[in-house]
């Protein structure tokens, strides 16, 4: 637990949260409590908060995520609403070590989490949100392409591609320095 307590008053002020996305009908009859300047709207409930919005990611100073209804990227053309429990804020900075990547080897999803998700098993090595986020992108093009495997020694390329995304999560390495085993 991270031992801050959110509620209706600073959800909003440097927080790391993921939403999870509800049908349009969830909140049709709800008179939204708030809507900021970017146009977000919000209904608070003894238990959490809905959110109205076109924008997902970075949200002033809080980094707040959709967990959508169905698989596939949330497009922020189109307003989605969200749902989070209080409990479902934790503290967000740029500078202290919060984050660590999470990644589904079934669909090669990878995200942005905070270490005081309940599901964090320390494996994954934490780092500030800028290294996260080089750290993602980096990993990222190791499904796009696979030209970085050139002039390496494997027998199966997608076993040597999920060896080196799990070095990427659980140390500090380099890619370079991984790959150095493979040459």
């Amino acid at each position: 637990m991270n031992g801050k307590v959110y509620d209706k008053t600073n959800f909003f002020k440097h927080t790391f949260c993921i939403f999870r996305e509800v049908a349009p009908d969830a909140v049709q009859e709800k008179k939204f409590h708030y809507t900021s300047k970017s146009g977000s709207s919000y209904y608070f409930t003894e238990e959490g908060v809905y959110r109205n919005a076109n924008h997902w990611g970075r949200a002033a100073n809080c980094r707040w995520r959709l967990l959508p209804l169905t698989d596939g990227k949330t497009n922020n053309a189109i307003a989605k609403t969200g749902y989070a429990k209080w409990t479902d804020f934790y503290p967000n900075n740029e500078t202290e070590n919060l984050f660590y990547i999470e990644w589904d080897p079934e669909t090669d999803a990878i995200h942005f989490q905070h270490k005081s998700n309940p599901e964090y098993n320390g494996n994954a090595v934490l780092r500030n949100a800028a290294e996260t986020t080089k750290r993602i992108q980096l990993i990222k093009k190791l499904f796009e392409t696979d030209n970085w495997a050139d002039y390496l020694k494997y027998d199966d390329f997608e076993a040597l591609r999920k060896t080196i995304t799990e070095a990427l999560i659980t140390t500090n390495k380099t890619l370079q320095q991984i790959k150095q085993p493979f040459l």
